[in-house]
């Protein structure tokens, strides 16, 4: 199959990170629960509000200590009220702050529930173009890192920031009803720490975004690895593959490294210039002491506001490192979520009771690439019951060629008609559902090995399951498995050989009884025996049924109505085979060259 070059490079490595675009529309993401967003918010609130309230109390237990000291005697009775309602204040913000972390979670959870759901939907819509040029372990890492990634950060942010935020203003308050002066004092550092968390945070985001696409393409890396370990370890590429693992496992500690330290710099740095203006505050603090304007008390109290005002203000600027990458990773589940989708069907209309599966390709033309085209101005009508096989060497646009009848691409010219009717003027569930395809690459879902022959039929019996599987020869190896149709296999389908799978998935489309059959090297991976009565079994099912054979072994397709060879996307001859044969043309050359044995130069 010819294919756009794939893209091994992630797209969100190739744009600017738009942090506040991504972060804008992360919080958007969260409307559906929004009312659960304002318990917290109230929440928070009336936790905040009892929780300032202490230092304050503590400075008036200072303060009835300090005048007992002084005077009459230390009114214990009074402290103990002071002490008792501190407590009381401490346990319910407590409570409060319990409650808002579990509702949080759920928050960040459906979050992530809902980019997941909408993720997979989005894969539904994609084009078959979209995956030739991303690779899967990539696609797999923003539905299942990435997502993951971004419930982590919601679930800490929504509990750290919305109390930081919540504090640093029941702060203030309190601050400016004991002193202006010493809050104008404390201020005057805030400035400085906007300026500092900003600077380096324009530093820490671009490293951010490497990380999380290096993470992509060591996963990719990974699946391909799992996915083709015998084959690494037949051609002995172990090294190689070691190597490169060791390659982007390196890129991906150093982008992380870099991230995190630029990012973790602005905590301490924040946290020194918070301890100068705690100095500050210290040192006016007593000169007012001294000079009668505040009580010990008060300046006690007001010291302990400072550091709880410093204290959120160091803690938003310490969940920098993962707030950008929350936001890294949102983009790049919203660079998925946005990537072109496929031609929408068109409106519904009523759907044909019958077809026949005459199909004809009328001047199509299609290209990858806009600038490279592979098939142009292809005509070709298909009656009813005829067997169309196509050969050509590798790139000629034969598997292209039932791509575009099935629609995973879309012709950039001409159109293709099944029963007179423009298939683009069809649903791609109402044009392929009378069609079976069986593709060179076998593909297995885990279950039984009945419910992989079922997996197009809805409520198919075991006998229309068991009838399937004797026509396409599945029965006989069946039965000597000890669990027969009931043998669990996984997605790759072990414990079956590579013959088998593909017996499988024939089987599975003979049981849609399909109008028109798709044969993409379909037994490519059988045994000579196996082949044979596999085309015996072939040829009573495709009586009466339009069918596409594209074969590279000719031995396969001899007794097909229509040969078609295709060069470079055109169809450069057609006939029967003997026809073919005698012409000597292109067809000829390919039938030699498999046939014919090769001289044998010897010294």
């Amino acid at each position: 199959m010819s294919t756009a070059a794939v893209n091994r490079d992630s797209p969100s490595s190739k744009k600017p990170m738009d942090f506040a675009g991504s972060a804008r529309r992360l919080v958007a993401s969260m409307r559906p629960d929004l009312l659960l967003i304002i318990i917290i918010l109230a929440l928070a609130a009336a936790g905040v509000a009892l929780s300032v309230v202490v230092p304050a109390l503590l400075g008036r237990v200072t303060d009835l200590v300090v005048v007992g000291l002084g005077g009459s005697g230390v009114d214990f009775a009074a402290i103990a009220r002071v002490l008792l309602l501190a407590v009381v204040i401490v346990v319910a913000s407590a409570g409060f702050t319990l409650v808002r972390g579990r509702l949080t979670a759920r928050i960040a959870l459906s979050t992530a529930f809902r980019l997941r759901e909408q993720a997979a939907t989005k894969i539904t819509r994609l084009p078959l173009g979209y995956f030739d040029q991303q690779p899967r372990g990539e696609v797999l890492s923003r539905i299942t890192n990435d997502v993951d990634n971004i419930s982590q950060t919601l679930q800490q942010a929504l509990n750290r920031i919305v109390t930081s935020v919540l504090t640093l203003i029941g702060v203030l308050v309190m601050m400016f009803w004991i002193s202006p002066l010493l809050t104008l004092v404390a201020l005057l550092s805030v400035p400085l720490s906007i300026v500092v968390t900003l600077a380096i945070g324009r530093r820490a985001q671009p490293q951010f975004v490497r990380q999380w696409t290096a993470t992509g393409k060591l996963n990719g890396h990974i699946e391909e690895m799992y996915t083709g370990h015998a084959l690494v370890q037949a051609f002995g590429r172990q090294r190689e593959a070691a190597d490169t693992f060791q390659e982007h496992n390196r890129e991906l500690f150093a982008s992380s490294f870099r991230a995190q330290f630029v990012s973790g710099v602005i905590e301490p740095a924040l946290r020194f210039i918070g301890n100068l203006g705690y100095v500050l505050v210290a040192v006016i603090g007593g000169l007012r002491i001294i000079s009668g304007s505040m009580t010990i008390g008060d300046v006690q109290a007001f010291i302990q506001y400072s550091q709880q005002f410093n204290q959120p203000i160091s803690q938003i600027a310490s969940m920098a490192n993962l707030l950008q990458s929350g936001v890294a990773s949102a983009e790049r589940v919203f660079a998925l979520l946005d990537a072109e989708e496929q031609d929408p069907d068109p409106a519904t209309r009523p759907e044909r009771t019958r077809v026949t599966g005459r199909v004809a390709f009328e001047g199509v033309s299609f290209r990858y690439e806009p600038d490279k085209p592979l098939i142009e101005d292809l005509s070709l009508t298909v009656d009813p019951g005829q067997t169309v096989a196509i050969v050509g060497p590798t790139g000629a646009g034969k598997t292209t060629l039932v791509n575009l009848l099935m629609r995973f691409y879309e012709t950039t010219g001409g159109r293709i008609t099944v029963d007179g009717v423009d298939v683009a003027t069809m649903s791609r569930a109402e044009l392929r559902r009378p069609i079976g395809m069986v593709l060179q690459d076998t593909w297995l879902v885990g279950g039984t090995i009945a419910e992989n022959i079922a997996y197009g039929v809805d409520g198919a019996t075991r006998e229309k399951i068991v009838e399937a599987a004797m026509a396409t020869h599945v029965d006989r190896f069946v039965r000597t498995l000890p669990e027969g149709y009931d043998t669990v296999m996984d997605h790759e389908g072990d414990g079956v050989s590579a013959g088998e799978k593909q017996l499988i998935t024939i089987a599975r489309a003979f049981l849609t009884e399909p109008v028109i059959l798709i044969l993409d090297e379909a037994t490519s991976s059988v045994d000579t025996r196996t082949e044979v009565l596999i085309q015996h079994a072939m040829a009573s099912l495709r009586e009466g049924r339009t069918s596409f054979v594209i074969a590279h072994r000719l031995s396969t397709i001899r007794d097909a109505d229509v040969i078609l060879v295709m060069e470079s996307g055109r169809i450069v001859e057609q006939g029967d085979h003997e026809t073919l044969l005698a012409a000597g043309g292109a067809y000829s050359r390919l039938y030699a060259a498999q046939f014919t044995e090769p001289a044998v130069e010897t010294a």
